[in-house]
């Protein structure tokens, strides 16, 4: 039986040069991540939840330490390598939807599985599957602008989970939406977990996504400040 973590952060610091001053972001930071886990990095603003987001997913390297995704060394992969490993095995959900204007909801959607080559009829099958997982097969055929954000944030839950990614990284997923399309994303989140088991880190300092985590990762001026495991 293999137990190797999904995620492993090892003593990781990142270090940005902002004109002639050094600013940690993260500063020496561990940890594990299982798969099917729910888990939320908490903290304030510039505790480094999204640093710490960007670096699981190879958008960013570490200054010192190591990332391993799937027992896989970040640092030793090429930039191909890295490419196809943000395509096949990790799904984004960002804040801010990055959603294709031009495209339609379920051409976003399919975008990862084209870039895969999966024939057309199989992804528009497998798209139009998930687009109702989450409550928009019925506008599939609408572009983003003719969206409500809470509906843009469903299709980019799709975009993440369509091609079956080992983790998705979620980074605010619930700051640009009102109360209750927060509370209804957030239990279609809680349900991809709990019946598919799609592992979910999200970045987020709104209580509503930390009273559903079932773990609590506390962050503090880029550091590990506690880490809570729930019932």
């Amino acid at each position: 039986m293999n137990n190797t973590p999904l995620v492993q952060l090892e003593n990781v610091s990142r270090i940005y040069q902002q004109g002639k001053l050094q600013v940690a972001a993260v500063t020496d930071f561990s940890l594990e991540v299982q798969c099917g886990e729910f888990s939320v990095l908490c903290g304030p603003s510039g505790s480094g939840k999204t640093t710490i987001l960007n670096l699981i997913g190879a958008l960013d390297e570490p200054s010192q330490g190591r990332v391993l995704l799937e027992g896989r060394d970040l640092a030793q992969l090429g930039r191909s390598d890295l490419a196809r490993l943000r395509r096949d095995r990790i799904g984004f959900v960002f804040q801010s939807y990055n959603l294709n204007p031009v495209l339609t909801a379920c051409e976003n959607a399919e975008f990862v599985l084209a870039l895969q080559n999966i024939p057309h009829a199989q992804r528009r099958q497998r798209v139009m599957a998930v687009l109702a997982e989450v409550g928009m097969a019925e506008l599939a055929e609408r572009r983003p602008d003719e969206l409500s954000g809470g509906q843009q944030q469903r299709v980019a839950i799709a975009r993440a989970i369509v091609s079956r990614p080992a983790i998705v990284l979620a980074d605010e997923p619930t700051a640009n939406v009102d109360s209750a399309t927060a509370a209804a994303i957030l239990e279609l989140m809680e349900r991809l977990n709990h019946e598919q088991g799609v592992t979910f880190l999200f970045s987020t300092h709104d209580q509503r996504v930390m009273d559903r985590a079932h773990r609590l990762i506390h962050l503090r001026d880029g550091r590990l400040e506690r880490d809570e495991v729930r019932g």
